[in-house]
């Protein structure tokens, strides 16, 4: 009979090696479960699809709105004070809208699917999961918005040229602009990966973050009253149109200086994030 012999240097080998565990949970491996798990749904695809697909069509709709414009004597003047940085990014309010289901279906599924026991499982101290979710949610977002800013910029050329409308490319106006819709694509992103890791419910984040962004800046807007006007202008849409302009205009929000609208639309993404921290660390999955 052959007798079993134990290996005296296998304790030793598996003291001094890092498992899987540990490799697993460093914030690079964190960030690398992260990354995978947003780009493995089909629903992340297809908020990505639809971000660059309507953003790039509202502004070849808003492009092609220059004829009727040029043709009428009350508003051909108007088109003077035009910066084509704000045509191309004019498809904005409808890619913020897409990025916020977007952040939202990025936490909310594993609530519903019950994955997200194994993932605070594997990371007890939770808050490097919600640091790597929103790191790889911003990434994706910056990035989208840079693809459906550059297909803008390219279908819109040929009708901005007619009338000297081109963002040129070393005009401040034109980087501030674009610049400016990047960072409110991540901000709303961020916002609703807040709201979706405190509510844990996709029908709720989603309702609450398409009416914070939309619902009642449209609403309070038929409000004349001044303290309603100037709720209004604190709101992420209106906060974000000093950015996404470069002259003067009656939009609420566009009285702000740049420095209040950064610092406005940064607040809806870190308050909700931190919220979420702080409500991670007591709540159980």
């Amino acid at each position: 009979m052959s007798t079993l012999t134990a290996d005296p240097t296998a304790t030793t080998r598996a003291a001094t090696s890092p498992s899987t565990a540990e490799v697993n949970t460093t914030f690079a491996g964190i960030l690398r479960g992260e990354w995978i798990k947003l780009l493995s749904l089909r629903s992340t695809w297809w908020a990505l699809t639809c971000t660059a697909a309507l953003m790039t069509l509202a502004s070849v709709a808003y492009a092609m709105s220059l004829n009727t414009m040029a043709a009428d004597p009350v508003m051909a003047p108007s088109m003077q004070q035009m910066h084509g940085a704000e045509i191309v990014a004019s498809g904005f309010p409808f890619g913020m809208l897409v990025i916020a289901v977007l952040g939202a279906l990025s936490i909310t599924g594993e609530y519903a699917t019950g994955m997200i026991r194994s993932t605070f499982a594997a990371v007890p101290t939770r808050l490097p999961v919600l640091a790597a979710k929103a790191l790889a949610l911003v990434v994706l977002a910056a990035a989208v918005a840079l693809v459906s800013m550059t297909l803008s910029y390219l279908v819109t050329m040929a009708q901005l040229s007619q009338y000297d409308l081109v963002p040129a490319l070393d005009d401040p106006g034109t980087w501030r602009v674009l610049g400016g819709a990047v960072y409110c694509l991540t901000a709303a992103s961020l916002f609703s990966l807040g709201l979706g890791m405190l509510l844990r419910s996709t029908a709720a984040t989603i309702t609450v973050a398409l009416t914070v962004l939309l619902l009642l800046p449209g609403t309070l807007s038929f409000i004349t009253l001044d303290w309603v006007q100037t709720i209004v202008s604190y709101l992420p849409l209106p906060a974000s149109s000093t950015l996404l302009t470069t002259g003067t205009t009656d939009v609420p929000g566009a009285n702000l200086s740049t420095y209040t609208s950064l610092v406005v639309v940064a607040a809806y993404a870190v308050i909700p994030l931190v919220t979420a921290a702080v409500a991670l660390r007591r709540r159980d999955a």
